[in-house]
C-alpha cells in the first residue's frame, strides 16, 4: 500500500523475504580494499557526525559517508569504476586479482599494453567521470556517452578526468545511451564498463558493485560500536545500493531498516516492487529531475535480487526533498560539520528530516528517539552553478 505526503511517495516492500547469505560480503570488501590502498590517491573520507541536527529531529544520531572527496572526483562512483577496470586488465593480462595491485599494472609490459585498450560507457555524470579518471589512471582511453539534457559542465569534467578521454551528450535517455555506448563497444573492439546489467552482461557490474563496498567497509570501521537501525540509499539502477545493502544486512547482527531514496520521475526499482511479482519495471521516456545520478530507467540485474528482498521500504521523492538535504548540509546547526552534497548526494538527508518530523511516519518506519540513521553523500557540487543557486536560496 502506498502512503503519500508532500513531495514523498512511499512503499513498503511486498516482496521483502529472507535473503541468502551475502554476495557481496566482508571477504569481498576486504579484496577491494587492499585494491584501492595502492591507488597514488586513495584516502579514507570522513564519515560525519549530525550530532545537532539528530537532536532537533529528536532521535539517536546522524552519521554521513561524505564521499564529496573521493579520488578528488567530487563522488563515489571512482570506487566502482578503478576495480572494475583493474580486473578487466587482470583479465586481459593473466594476472591473479589477489596478488596484483595497481602498482604492478603500471610496470612494464603492462603499461605500454595498457595503451592499445579503450574503454566505453554510459552516465548521467560521477559513473563516466569514474570510469575516465580510472582508465586514465592505467593509460587507458575512455569514451563516455551521456543523456540528452547532461550538464555540459559535467561533460567536461568527465573529460578533464581521464586521458584523452571523449564525452559526448547524445540526444538519447539514459538506457538509450547506455545501449549507443554498447553498440559503438562493440563496433570499435572497446571494452563496455557499465554499471548497470543484463542478460549475458553481468561481470563486469558485479566488479563495479564490489568496488563500493569500500566504502561501507570504511563506515563500519569508522562507527566503531555505533550500530545503525535506518540505513537509507539513494538508487538510479541500484548498484550503489544493492551492493551496500547487502553487506550492511549481513554485517550487524540486527540488520538496520533500509530504505530507498528515488526521484518520483524515475522510479524503476520502487515500480519493480510495488509489482510485487519479482520482476523488474522499466521506467519508459525522457523523465526529468534535477537528481542527475538518480535519472535511470532500468534497475541493475546484479543487485536487484536483494532490493527486492532486503530492502524494508521504498520512497520515491520529488527534487525539493533533495533540495532540502542539500540546504541542511549547506546550513549545518550548533557544532555540525559543513557537507558539500549535490543533488543525488542528498537526497537521503532530506528524506530523513522529512520521515523525522512526521510522526505517523516515524511510527511507520519504527524511528525513536534512539534511533540511528546511517547515510551517504555520494557527491559534492558536481554541478557547481545549480548547487549554489539551491543552497543559496531558501523557501519563503
Amino acid at each position: 500500500m502506498e502512503i503519500r505526503r508532500d513531495g514523498i511517495r512511499i512503499l513498503k516492500n511486498p516482496q521483502k523475504a529472507p535473503h541468502a547469505a551475502a554476495v557481496f560480503d566482508e571477504g569481498k570488501a576486504r579484496e577491494t580494499l587492499r585494491f584501492h590502498r595502492s591507488l597514488p590517491a586513495y584516502k579514507e573520507t570522513k564519515l560525519c557526525a549530525l550530532h545537532a541536527l539528530a537532536e532537533s529531529l529528536q532521535v539517536g544520531g546522524i552519521y554521513v559517508k561524505d564521499e564529496s572527496s573521493r579520488f578528488g572526483l567530487k563522488a563515489f562512483k571512482g570506487l566502482g569504476g578503478s576495480y572494475a577496470l583493474f580486473r578487466v586488465l587482470c583479465e586481459r593480462f593473466g594476472l591473479d586479482p589477489q596478488q596484483t595491485d595497481f602498482t604492478d599494472l603500471v610496470k612494464e609490459p603492462y603499461r605500454t599494453m595498457c595503451r592499445s585498450i579503450e574503454f566505453a560507457t554510459a552516465t548521467d555524470g560521477n559513473h563516466g567521470k569514474g570510469v575516465s579518471w580510472a582508465a586514465g589512471l592505467f593509460g587507458c582511453r575512455a569514451h563516455v556517452y551521456m543523456p540528452a539534457g547532461s550538464a555540459e559542465a559535467r561533460r567536461r569534467a568527465i573529460e578533464e578526468a581521464g586521458f584523452e578521454a571523449e564525452a559526448v551528450i547524445t540526444p538519447y535517455n539514459y538506457d538509450g545511451a547506455v545501449a549507443h555506448a554498447a553498440r559503438l563497444a562493440e563496433e570499435n573492439g572497446w571494452i563496455l564498463v557499465q554499471d548497470t546489467s543484463w542478460e549475458g552482461y553481468e561481470k563486469i557490474p558485479a566488479w563495479i558493485v564490489q568496488g563500493y563496498l569500500t566504502l561501507a567497509n570504511e563506515a563500519v570501521r569508522q562507527l566503531g560500536d555505533t550500530v545503525p537501525t535506518h540505513v537509507i540509499l539513494q538508487a538510479g539502477v541500484g548498484a550503489m545500493a544493492g551492493g551496500l545493502t547487502d553487506y550492511l544486512a549481513h554485517t550487524f547482527e540486527k540488520p538496520p531498516v533500509f530504505i530507498l531514496a528515488e526521484p518520483d520521475e524515475a522510479n524503476c526499482l520502487y515500480r519493480s516492487l510495488e509489482a510485487g511479482d519479482g520482476q523488474i519495471r522499466i521506467v519508459e521516456g525522457n523523465p526529468e529531475t534535477e537528481m542527475a545520478g538518480l535519472n535511470c530507467g532500468t534497475p541493475c540485474g546484479v543487485t536487484w535480487p536483494v532490493l527486492r528482498d532486503e530492502t524494508d521500504f521504498a520512497c520515491a521523492l520529488a527534487d525539493e526533498v533533495t533540495e532540502e538535504g542539500m540546504r541542511l548540509y549547506a546550513d549545518p546547526l550548533g557544532g555540525d560539520p559543513e557537507v558539500v552534497s549535490g543533488e543525488s548526494g542528498a537526497v537521503t538527508l532530506g528524506l530523513a528530516a522529512r520521515i523525522a518530523r512526521d510522526p505517523e511516519l516515524r511510527e511507520l518506519f519504527g524511528v525513536t528517539e534512539d534511533s540511528v540513521f546511517l547515510l551517504v553523500s555520494t557527491e559534492g557540487d558536481t554541478d557547481p552553478d545549480n548547487y549554489k543557486r539551491i543552497t543559496t536560496t531558501h523557501p519563503l
